[in-house]
């Protein structure tokens, strides 16, 4: 069996094939828009395992070669320490401990979203996207607006793009505003479009995440965004083991300093999805602003801990009891 593992770069691959003693026999460096090359190189391996880091181009590769191997591995990028910690670092070093890796079946292992949820987190970050975009453009426009003294509160309804229009500037400040205003309206229907697709999407999800979604929807104040996100991001929630696995992966979960026998606490890893972290953070805070017993355990954590890390908790807190929903299929019951 040969073990081949791949360096995989934006026009160009690594590869490096070990046998099971980790002794080198091949290098090769082929180019990323020569898929017919890269498919000949792997068919004349024979039997073979390979391994591919989970970047954000790795896919192609992997539909390249699967019918070819014998198994196919992909690696988690960040568990994966001692390619980004060597000293020594080059694309051949980092294929050729891929294989070695790979070969001791030693390699960490990333899940690979299904064509299905690849899809919807694509739709459900395009969103994201978009809807920052539309805030820069809202930002400019009021910092232009600043610079005359004529910031206007509520500017971005019927009425204040009304009053926008009546506001003296000098000529070259009313162009810029007049093809921002446009641009914001333009990124408007975009985020319409957007939404109705991803309507959709959701009105041919297969049995299991139609049930996810009913699940995750009674849960108040919990709506079409917060559950986009949420499925997109998280996947197959039976791929995790615990929700304090879960909440590591929003980056919620809270990180820690010890040494010498003392402990000292820190904030939050702000590691895994930050999009997951978002959504479950301004959910929290409309949970807390709506929902009494919500409200009343922000109001606990917040006197112990202040504002900021009490809605990191809150928000922590409904990831687990999303978790524990999604794994059991039972919907949300307001504690009496």
């Amino acid at each position: 069996m040969n073990f081949v593992g791949i360096d995989l770069h934006k026009k160009s691959i690594s590869l490096c094939v070990v046998d099971q003693a980790r002794v080198v026999l091949r290098r090769k460096s082929l180019w990323c828009a020569e898929p017919n090359t890269i498919r000949e190189f792997f068919a004349s391996l024979g039997k073979f395992q390979a391994v591919v880091e989970a970047t954000s181009s790795y896919e192609w590769l992997w539909r390249l070669i699967e019918p070819l191997a014998d198994r196919l591995v992909l690696a988690h990028p960040y568990k994966l320490r001692v390619i980004a910690e060597s000293t020594k670092k080059s694309d051949k070093l980092d294929a050729q401990v891929l294989a070695e890796f790979l070969a001791l079946d030693m390699i960490p292992q990333a899940y690979r979203p299904t064509p299905r949820q690849r899809a919807h987190r694509r739709l459900v970050r395009h969103r994201l996207f978009v809807l920052d975009e539309q805030k820069a453009v809202r930002c400019r426009i009021r910092a232009i607006l600043s610079e005359f003294n004529a910031d206007i509160p509520k500017l971005f309804t019927q009425r204040g793009l009304q009053l926008l229009q009546e506001i003296p500037l000098d000529p070259q400040a009313r162009f810029v505003v007049d093809r921002l205003t446009a641009h914001w309206r333009t990124l408007e229907e975009e985020i319409h479009t957007i939404e109705e697709e991803l309507q959709t999407f959701a009105e041919k999800a297969p049995t299991a995440e139609a049930e996810a979604r009913a699940v995750l929807k009674s849960i108040p104040r919990v709506g079409p965004v917060t559950i986009n996100v949420v499925l997109s991001e998280l996947g197959d929630i039976r791929r995790f083991r615990s929700a304090k696995q879960v909440c590591a992966y929003a980056g919620l979960a809270p990180g820690y300093r010890e040494s010498g026998g003392k402990r000292k606490d820190l904030g939050i890893t702000k590691q895994g999805s930050p999009r997951l972290r978002w959504a479950l953070i301004e959910t929290a805070w409309r949970m807390v602003l709506h929902v009494p017993r919500w409200r009343a355990v922000f109001h606990r954590l917040a006197e112990q801990r202040g504002k900021k890390r009490a809605i990191t908790a809150v928000a922590r807190r409904l990831l687990c009891v999303m978790t524990a929903m999604l794994k059991t299929g039972q919907a949300y019951r307001m504690a009496a």
